[in-house]
This record gives structure tokens, sequence and C-alpha cells, in this order.
């Protein structure tokens, strides 16, 4: 497969697909990293998915092959993710039973493309059932054969579903060579979903509870005053901002965490050649009414408000976890 490709037209699915094709894409990406033995990044997948849409798991594994993937999958792992707790149980011995006759099932060239009915049964004797050589791949274990035959959009439910293979899976087996590749994919489907269901983050109070959630339970100073505000405007020549002001009213400024700089409260804000600085170290700049964050890596963002800086900032944490 030609994961550039697969990863644009999944990316495109999760922005502008209706809901159930999202669903659909998510669930196969989610089992294609894990068949990478990647199921770290496809916890993540599911676990964002799950968040941002707040629909039931079982959505991903609307197909029964998918959800005897999963199975087969967490056996060999050892372990379910909170969110597997949303999809039904299954017998997998009972399981493994019918998947193996599925896996030797023939089929016809025509399987498929007509739907069931009297024309099918006609033209049945056009294209007699053969095995089917991707299914006798997986069946005989041979996942070099099944990764050469997989195509665009690899049946990677069948696959995971195949219980002798699910080990060598979990294992790090990575049939189709994608493991450098995954965090990537994860990572671009996140970002995908983050902007097509943005998190809804309220009043000010809840926007900063939610950051410090994200970032693990640190505790906000208190509200500044309305006197130190005012102060600190005098002082530096300067109305700041309303969305400041409020953010301001809410907490004293914000200590700092791994990808975010120190918000600074009223008493330490400062002002350098008609710049208010409001970070520590100096990557966050009120300029002509302006909020500028310049990143040495990333350049320079103009946010169109302090607000919008902060909600970023949440966005950019809810994607990590």
């Amino acid at each position: 497969m030609d994961a550039g490709e697969y990863l644009e037209a999944a990316v495109r699915d999760v922005l502008t697909a209706a809901e159930p094709r999202v669903d659909d894409q998510v669930g196969h990406a989610a089992l294609l990293l894990a068949v990478t033995g990647a199921l770290d990044e496809a916890d993540r997948l599911v676990t964002q998915w799950q968040a941002r849409t707040e629909r039931p798991v079982a959505a991903l594994a609307a197909d029964p092959v998918r959800a005897r993937a999963w199975a087969m999958l967490f056996e060999a792992w050892g372990a379910r993710p909170d969110w597997a707790e949303g999809l039904p149980p299954l017998d997998l011995d009972a399981e493994e039973r019918a998947h193996t006759v599925s896996l030797r099932r023939p089929v016809s060239d025509l399987e498929g493309v007509l739907p069931p009915g009297p024309v099918a049964e006609v033209v049945k004797h056009v294209a007699p059932a053969r095995p089917d050589r991707v299914r006798t791949a997986l069946a005989e274990g041979d996942l070099e054969l099944w990764a050469s035959l997989a195509g665009p959009h690899p049946d990677v439910a069948t696959l995971a579903a195949t219980r002798a293979l699910a080990p060598a899976l979990v294992a790090g087996a990575d049939p189709l060579g994608l493991r450098d590749w995954a965090p990537g994919c994860a990572g671009a489907l996140v970002a995908a979903l983050h902007e097509r269901y943005p998190p809804d983050l309220g009043s000010w109070p809840e926007l900063i509870a939610a950051i410090l959630r994200l970032r693990g339970g640190v505790t906000a100073p208190p509200p500044a005053s309305e006197s130190a505000i005012r102060s600190a405007e005098l002082r530096l020549g300067v109305s700041l901002p309303e969305d400041h002001r409020e953010f301001l009213r809410t907490c004293d400024g914000l200590p700092a965490d791994v990808v975010f700089p120190r918000l600074l409260g009223p008493a330490d804000l400062r002002a350098e050649d008609g710049v208010v600085v409001l970070s520590d170290p100096a990557v966050l700049l009120l300029s002509s009414g302006n909020v500028v964050e310049v990143d040495p890596v990333l350049g320079t963002t103009v946010h169109p408000s302090f607000r919008a800086a902060l909600v970023q900032h949440a966005t950019l944490l809810a994607q990590a976890t």
C-alpha cells in the first residue's frame, strides 16, 4: 500500500465525510496501526475518537470480523484498554472456528459485484468459485505473501482476526512495513478529529481547568485583583485586551509546562519597545492589539486573541494524550 496516499484519503474522510464513513475510516486505521505492532498508537486514536465524537465504540467494530480482530489482538496482548469495555464479549474458540472456515471458503470473481438474487444465480457459471489467494495466505500463515497481495486498502480486520497470527502482529511482525509511519499516521488523524470536532472549552474557569487537567492536575494560582490588573496597565501604559483581563481575573498567571511558557501575572508583566511581554521566556507577546507567539522551531503565529492562544495550547495537550 502507498502509506502517503492512504493517510491523505483517511484525513480527508475524517474532515469531510459523513459520520458513518468517519467511524469506518478510524476503525480501519486503528486496526492498521495495531497490526504494525503500534497498539499504543491505535489506543490513542480510538480514545481521541471516542472523546471527540462521544459515539459508542461499537461503531468502530460494527463488522463482526473487526470485532473478532480486536478480540484476538487483545488476547495476544494480554490486556484490554478501557475503551474496549464497549465491545461485545466473544467466545474466542467459536470465533476462531468460524474464521478458519471463512478463510478456506471459495469465492467467485462476482462476489460483492452483483447483489444476491436471481441474476447472481444465473451468472454464477461465468466466474466459478475458487480459493481466494489473500485469505489462503492467511490460512497458511504466510504474512509476506498476504502483504504482497493486500492492495491499497488492506483487509487488516481479516488479518488480525486470524488467531494464530495475532501474537506475531502484537510482537511487531509488521507485515506491511509501517512501524515508523504509525506515530505520524495516528497524530495526523487525531489532529483531524480535533479540527472536525473541536472541544467546547466554555468559560475562562472551564478553559483553565481543562488545561490544568490535561497537564496532570497542577493547581492554578488564585485570581488577580482588579486593582492589581489596573496598576499593571498604568505601569505599562496600555490597556490589556478584555480576554486577557478575564484570564487574570481567573488566575494570577499560570506555571509553565513542557511545551508552553509561564504566563505572567499582572505584577510581572513588562513592556519592551511598546511590546508587552506576557510570558517567561518572552515567546508570547502583545503587540498593536495582536497576541504573537514566537516559536524558534515553528516560527511566528499571530493569534486572533489571548484566549485563542490558550485554546490552541489546550488542543495540542489533548492531542498528545
